[in-house]
């Protein structure tokens, strides 16, 4: 079975970017990494797009704005520069606080999901720890199975599932072919303020999750919110680890 190729969530050097964009990305297509997954609104949108098709880097989905009435033309915009197919977002913790909020959500969700079809697009989301909760004994994200169109797809960060309480693995078994993408990174997952750590010098079972989504993960997108070491080195050694351990592939 063909390893899932690997890609950087881009918020993960969201400071170094500031300084240097083209270098910090032609450094990542040195190391080695097959995609770049871009995020928010930049103002950069044609250069960047230009330069990943330049350095032969893939955009397989893009974090984007949630795409509300005001700002779903923009969206389209970034979608139309990167040749996206796909496009995640989510919401944040008070939307999942009580049954009503999350029922709307994903009222929502699937709102969005059908507009990003009648574009071309799949619509996905990417949760944090608080869809991995309960609310009045369920778990938020099993709601969300059943209220959400199953063409809308889940893009599992297994670090923040881990956080909130739920072994990551099981879960991706669970969603089988509706978690296609998976953002992996690695920490102590003691508490939500910790940092994190380059992948593979943490407490997360990656070889477990990696196993458990064969045959329905097409991408491990790398992400790092916050590093106590260098977050470019963190980021390659992630890439080394993954690659190495015959978990994924590079270019």
């Amino acid at each position: 079975m063909a390893k899932p190729p690997i890609g950087l969530q881009l918020y993960s050097l969201r400071a170094e970017i500031q300084d240097d964009f083209a270098g910090v990305v032609t450094k990542l297509a040195e190391i080695g990494y097959a995609g770049i997954e871009p995020f928010g609104s930049p103002d950069n949108l044609a250069e960047a797009a230009t330069l990943y098709k330049d350095l032969g880097i893939a955009v397989p989905s893009a974090h984007v704005p949630f795409p509300s009435e005001e700002n779903r033309a923009r969206v389209l915009e970034i979608a139309e520069a990167y040749g996206l197919e796909r496009i995640v977002s989510g919401k944040g913790p008070d939307d999942f606080k009580t049954m009503d909020g999350i029922k709307r959500s994903c009222d929502e969700f699937n709102a969005v999901g059908q507009w990003a079809a009648e574009h071309g697009l799949t619509f996905g989301i990417h949760n944090h720890w608080w869809e991995y909760l309960q609310v009045d004994g369920q778990y938020v994200y099993k709601l969300m199975q059943e209220w959400i169109d199953p063409a809308v797809f889940f893009q599992v960060d297994v670090y923040w599932v881990q956080v909130a309480g739920p072994n990551p693995a099981a879960v991706i078994t669970e969603l089988g072919g509706r978690a296609p993408l998976l953002h992996i990174k690695d920490g102590p997952a003691s508490n939500r303020e910790d940092p994190m750590t380059a992948v593979g010098d943490g407490v997360v079972d990656i070889p477990a999750i990696v196993k458990a989504g064969e045959g329905a993960t097409e991408w491990l997108i790398v992400e790092l919110d916050r590093c106590a070491t260098d977050m470019m080195e963190a980021v390659e050694k992630s890439f080394r680890y993954l690659e190495q351990e015959g978990l994924g592939r590079g270019k």
